[in-house]
């Protein structure tokens, strides 16, 4: 199952006019986050401002994100959302631990499609059984929580094995896998290459927590132009053998390296079914 977006950005679900702003510009899609980014004092306000702005803005671009299931507040989103229809939603699942929390999740919140974030070793040792579960569309990599964790700096290289480990995992169960966002907002470069790893990796998407972040990975996580045109000429040729193995611009192709072209096209296209 893949996604129809490569950049997601965060805002407080408490502060309406910063999800709305967000809204305006060019992110994939946006989370309105009632979690890491809401004070406990103001969670019910901002529940609050969240079912205003479902309301008042339709568009599947606008997510949300309630609080871990294993909190009091995450049992009171449930009990809130639980009543509202949210058919075609997108609901972010912080902290998950168990496929069991899916399950309650998908059957409090049915239609949605649930995107589980891993942010602890607990939930990377279960990251295949979270992402099997079949309302989950994709699962973000929570590395600000698993690099506390690990006692390790938030980093490539300390969580590369984190990273490699959900990615095995989602391709198991069939699933796209976000990345976590980069959080040095003043490293342009080192923003541009953490991107540009995380897509050589097979992250489907990056998620943002400023909005100048969104255009290093949306070029990060497109197909260029030059891509796109050797998968489309490989198709050709392979369709032109009649699927068998043929010698294309001095490589082979077979049906698993043809499986990856055609991802590239698949890709392109639902890029532009979103931007329609």
């Amino acid at each position: 199952m893949s996604i129809r977006f490569s950049s997601m950005l965060f805002a407080p679900a408490g502060r309406p006019d910063r999800v709305v702003k967000a809204l305006a510009g060019d992110a994939g899609i946006v989370c309105a986050d009632c979690e890491d980014s809401v004070p406990a004092e103001s969670k019910g306000e901002a529940r609050t401002a969240l079912a205003a702005l479902l309301d008042s803005h339709p568009t599947d671009r606008l997510a949300f994100r309630i609080n871990a299931l294993t909190t009091g507040e995450g049992i009171r989103d449930l009990a809130v959302w639980s009543g509202t229809d949210l058919t075609g939603r997108t609901v972010f699942v912080p902290k998950v631990e168990s496929a069991q929390e899916i399950r309650i999740c998908a059957a409090s919140l049915p239609g949605t499609s649930l995107i589980p974030l891993i942010e602890t070793p607990r939930g990377l040792a279960a990251a295949y059984e979270i992402a099997a579960q079949a309302q989950v569309s994709a699962v973000m990599f929570g590395g600000g929580d698993m690099s506390a964790e690990l006692n390790v700096e938030l980093a490539w290289e300390p969580l590369l094995y984190a990273r490699n480990a959900l990615l095995m995992a989602c391709a198991r169960a069939g699933k796209s896998a976000i990345d976590v966002p980069f959080i040095a907002l003043d490293d342009d470069a080192g923003l541009e290459t953490e991107c540009a790893r995380a897509a050589a990796l097979g992250f489907a998407a990056k998620a943002a927590i400023h909005p100048r972040q969104i255009a290093a990975i949306e070029a990060a996580f497109a197909p260029d132009d030059a891509r796109v045109e050797l998968a489309r000429a490989a198709i050709e040729a392979f369709d032109a053998a009649g699927g068998r193995a043929v010698r294309f611009r001095g490589t082979m192709l077979e049906e698993p390296v043809m499986r990856s072209h055609r991802r590239v096209i698949e890709k392109l296209q639902s890029r532009r079914q979103t931007d329609a």
